[in-house]
């Protein structure tokens, strides 16, 4: 009964919808929800989020202020903090975060939160949809006995689902739209509700068999990007010592039509994805008695190559006989990726920090990052100019920003530490590739 009559409001643009959470799976969700023609409520714990939201201000790069106000204006879209709201929704998208706390274990809070949150209001008929990353199993041993303790039967009385989120913030090409949206339920039931509401918005919908199968498929996906890019970082090292150009060797596989993916080198690891989600399959796997050695060898090489950074930095300054302790030396790019603001987990947070510990006066430069984290110190270097940059002993890029001309580094004054192949093609003494 409950499905059918949830199914027939899905399908009817009648159901009211929920997001928690407003970061960068969140808003572009509900905004997508808002546009297809649902009423559509955003929770979030940061009032400054909900406010911006309110007055039609996007702080996410994939979602422009005209498409924020062009939902909101309309009614499809509104932000608070009163989780009591949840009474009214018929369903719940959660899309929290998911950090590794120190000793790298799942810190699931935010999650634990949220369906705290939505227990409280819970009611028959209302559809539940994990999209946080986090270990197999989630779903159902955590979230599933906290929306169950009312008598309510899930697949039945609700419905709850999981949905990994494959958001690429400033990826112009993929979006929420037309990203394959993968979704498995805790019953039959559950996925079918679940694929009912995806289809009103998504031009793709992939069901698989169980929420597990679900909450694996997305920690499978950064696995292999994980473990593929501690392998080029591995053979970067490799080709370093016998003095072999790591980026041509790549280009020079890449002309492979068949059974070869390119991936690159780099100063390490950023992002809220590829960093974290191997641990969350390793620590569950733990529990097994499986040994995850791929997923922790990756890690302890990706996060090996700020060291290697801040190494060929003070091999560079010493061709100019100088020590890294006392030179001055300007960071190009502090966001996790290029074309982006998103600063989490980034490389280049590590090298700075790592910079200072060596007596470094270290600046930085960043076209679309106001200000560092606090805690990790640097001057912010505001202009990008030949004559701004003469004053650096030496310069390394970290993140490529399109909009940045790095070849004005090249006989600027710096040595220049090029660990991202921004430089392409140049040759110039003063520069030094990963």
């Amino acid at each position: 009964m409950h499905q059918q009559a949830l199914i027939e409001k899905l399908k009817n643009r009648k159901a009211r919808l929920s997001v928690l959470g407003l970061g960068y799976v969140g808003l572009p969700l509900a905004v997508a929800y808002a546009k297809a023609g649902f009423e559509v409520v955003g929770f979030d714990l940061s009032v400054e989020k909900v406010d911006q939201v309110n007055r039609k201000h996007s702080y996410i790069i994939d979602i422009s202020d005209a498409e924020l106000a062009e939902v909101v204006k309309s009614g499809g879209l509104r932000a608070t903090t009163d989780f009591s709201e949840l009474a009214d929704c018929d369903a719940c998208n959660i899309c929290v975060p998911t950090p590794l706390g120190k000793t790298r274990d799942p810190d699931i809070s935010y999650i634990q939160s949220a369906v705290a949150s939505i227990s409280e209001t819970m009611h028959a008929g209302m559809l539940v949809i994990l999209e946080s990353t986090t270990y197999p199993g989630t779903t159902e041993e955590v979230i599933l006995p906290i929306l169950s303790k009312d008598g309510l039967v899930v697949g039945k009385d609700f419905f709850l689902a999981f949905s990994p989120e494959r958001v690429d913030p400033g990826n112009a090409t993929y979006t929420t739209i037309n990203i394959p949206k993968v979704v498995g339920g805790v019953t039959p039931a559950c996925t079918e509700v679940a694929r009912n509401l995806y289809s009103q918005v998504m031009n793709t919908v992939v069901p698989v068999s169980s929420v597990r199968v679900a909450e694996t498929v997305k920690l499978l996906e950064n696995t292999f990007r994980s473990v593929n890019i501690a392998m080029v970082n591995e053979l970067a090292l490799m080709c370093s010592a016998m003095d072999i150009d790591v980026w041509e060797v790549i280009a020079g596989a890449s002309t492979k039509p068949f059974g070869f993916m390119p991936f690159y080198p780099g100063p390490g690891l950023g992002g809220h994805c590829i960093p974290i989600d191997p641990f969350y399959l390793s620590w569950k796997a733990k529990q097994f008695g499986s040994e995850a050695r791929f997923i922790e060898l990756a890690g302890q090489i990706n996060g090996a190559m700020p060291k290697h950074v801040v190494a060929l930095t003070g091999n560079a300054l010493n061709t100019r006989k100088k020590a890294l302790n006392g030179s001055k030396v300007l960071i190009v790019g502090v966001a996790y990726k290029p074309a982006i603001d998103d600063i989490r987990e980034s490389p280049a947070l590590d090298i700075i920090e790592l910079l200072t510990k060596a007596g470094a006066e270290v600046s930085w430069y960043d076209p679309h990052v106001p200000a560092l984290p606090e805690g990790i110190h640097g001057k912010h270097l505001e202009t990008w100019t030949k004559a701004s940059l003469a004053g650096f002993d030496a310069a390394v890029i970290v993140t490529p920003h399109p909009s940045v001309d790095h070849k004005v580094l090249l006989g600027a004054g710096p040595m220049v530490v090029d660990s991202r192949n921004a430089l392409r093609g140049e040759h110039h003494p003063d520069l030094v590739k990963l």
